[in-house]
């Protein structure tokens, strides 16, 4: 088979990893790649967004699968040119997509579907919009309806923030179009989890719980990023927790959609808030997750390949995973000032001692290959993730590994994987 990645972040580095140990494939190219995944594909200079080219591409090469890594191109419906060019792809219709694509749908859409969210408002109003928060109670959240690249959802504690934040996605557009609307909603009490199912319409297959860690700095302070690291499994879904997500959450959107006219294949990805009452839809997102595949894809067994086959031609039901019982850690090693403004080109040095490692793994987010050296050319540059036979020793050697890496500016954090130990008997040794 001849396998086509689009995207260029850790998320398709580890898919590219994955996918290279298929019997299955013969040839893996990735549009436009990055350089770590130079050493598993051809890297072909076609931006993701560009369907048009990718989709000629596509069909001179004559690939047998194409596999959506963000979500941009989902959303502009990349999915259904291929289609109607009988190419096979992965992932969601543009219509499906909107879960991820527009929050007031997604909050619409759990609100009829009788789906746990928090209470909400939307508005395409500014000032109807600061008039409701001038009698809301707090904290709460405001979010962008459109893409913002991880960085449109602001949680206020008071009338003045939510002022502000209110006029930098609406009047200052600082999120451009995605910000012509916006969701305002009770701010939920709890601790966050992220659940991914493999959909073919009808029917799905669970992928291992991960948990991620979205501020920049330890103990989550500081603001909002693509993802700072993950761990897997997460021990607050327990069996009987996972059960009811299942029941009140996943099975009801996958019904929800076929109603809608727009049956959900490809990843449906769910975002929860684990609160006393239970578990919250936070947000929807519709491909895999970044760095959350960097930590689920390691410990799945089985050949990803088929069950990305069977998700396109609807047999998922054909299909148990098998799942490594190691645990998986990533810490995302950032550049200095993500996710504010920062500086590309420094050489990495200290990747070469992974390759080939058994246990650790330095999946590429953020680089480039220059005179042959790689650099920096990201937010998020190296996602270093290892399995261990639990998750302390999987901690630990990653940030042992981390200490190995070197390049100028570099950040991350020190705590990924911590909180975890608040749900296990195993104590956690701090660094």
């Amino acid at each position: 088979m001849k396998i086509l990645i689009i995207g260029s972040g850790g998320r398709e580095h580890v898919l590219a990893w994955k996918i290279k140990q298929s019997p299955l494939v013969k040839e893996i190219y990735c549009a436009p790649g990055n350089g770590g995944i130079a050493g598993l594909a051809e890297c072909v200079d076609i931006p993701a967004d560009d369907i048009e080219g990718l989709l000629d591409f596509a069909s001179q090469k004559r690939i047998d699968l194409t596999i959506v890594g963000p979500e941009a191109p989902l959303v502009k419906g990349i999915v259904d040119y291929f289609t109607a060019s009988g190419l096979k792809i992965f992932g969601p219709t543009k219509s499906a997509a909107l879960l991820e694509g527009s929050k007031v749908f997604a909050k619409e859409f759990m609100h009829k579907c009788n789906i746990p969210t928090a209470s909400f408002k939307t508005f395409d109003n500014y000032h109807e919009a600061v008039d409701y928060t001038e009698r809301a109670e707090y904290p709460l959240v405001i979010k962008a309806d459109g893409l913002a690249a991880g960085k449109g959802v602001i949680i206020c504690e008071d009338i003045a923030q939510a002022h502000k934040a209110l006029e930098q996605i609406m009047q200052d557009k600082v999120f451009k179009e995605a910000g012509n609307k916006v969701v305002v909603e009770e701010c939920l009490e709890g601790e966050e989890a992220s659940l991914l199912a493999i959909c073919d319409g009808q029917d799905y297959v669970m992928l291992a719980s991960s948990q991620d860690h979205k501020r920049i700095f330890d103990d989550d302070m500081g603001p909002n990023t693509g993802g700072m690291g993950a761990y897997s499994p997460a021990p607050i879904i327990k069996r009987e927790l996972l059960n009811k997500i299942e029941a009140r959450i996943i099975e009801p959107t996958i019904r929800g959609m076929n109603r809608e006219g727009a049956p959900f294949k490809g990843i449906l990805y769910v975002g929860l808030m684990i609160t006393k009452q239970g578990a919250y839809v936070l947000e929807y997102n519709v491909r895999f997750g970044d760095p959350e595949a960097q930590v689920v894809l390691p410990r799945l067994k089985n050949d990803l390949v088929p069950v990305l086959l069977a998700s396109c031609e609807e047999r998922l039901n054909e299909f148990e995973l098998d799942w490594d019982n190691r645990a998986c850690v990533c810490v995302v090693m950032s550049s200095g000032g993500y996710p504010g403004e920062y500086k590309n080109g420094f050489e990495i040095t200290g990747l070469d001692a992974f390759n080939g490692h058994d246990k650790t793994v330095v999946f590429h987010a953020g680089t480039k290959l220059v005179d042959g050296k790689v650099v920096t050319n990201g937010g998020r540059v190296l996602g270093v993730t290892s399995l261990g036979a639990n998750l302390q020793k999987a901690i630990d050697q990653s940030y042992a590994a981390v200490e190995q890496i070197k390049f100028d500016k570099c950040f991350f954090r020190r705590d990924i994987g911590a909180k975890a130990f608040i749900h296990m008997e195993q104590p956690s040794q701090k660094r």
